[in-house]
């Protein structure tokens, strides 16, 4: 697992995705500080390492790489994760459009694509 905090290549992310689910990659976004968690079995494992390193729960949300597909198809909003009944979001995606734009905007900003 690490954090990525500068660019990641998608050579990189493809060969964290070759090493464990073949075409994708589990990720974890902090939309407040910007930072992304990655290359984990779980979701649960990558927003443990972000909250250890400060971040708070309300500010994580999980999603998917997946490598091959381009566009709106490279980002999967699906976690378990997600869902928070408490900040209106009831499902395993992420219900807010405006938290949606923001995770896209830290991976274009982080995924050297």
């Amino acid at each position: 697992m690490k954090i990525i905090r500068n660019k990641i290549t998608l050579q990189e992310l493809n060969e964290m995705a070759y090493n464990s689910f073949g075409n994708l990659v589990k990720a974890v976004v902090d939309v407040k500080k910007e930072i992304i968690a990655v290359d984990a079995e779980l979701h649960s494992d990558e927003e443990a390492l972000l909250l250890e390193n400060g971040s708070k729960q309300r500010d994580l949300w999980g999603i998917n790489f997946y490598i091959e597909l381009e566009g709106d198809d490279f980002i999967e909003y699906d976690s378990m994760i997600n869902l928070r009944p408490s900040q209106n979001n009831r499902s395993r995606g992420v219900d807010n459009p405006e938290i949606r734009e923001k995770i896209k905007a830290i991976v274009d900003k982080l995924v050297e694509k």
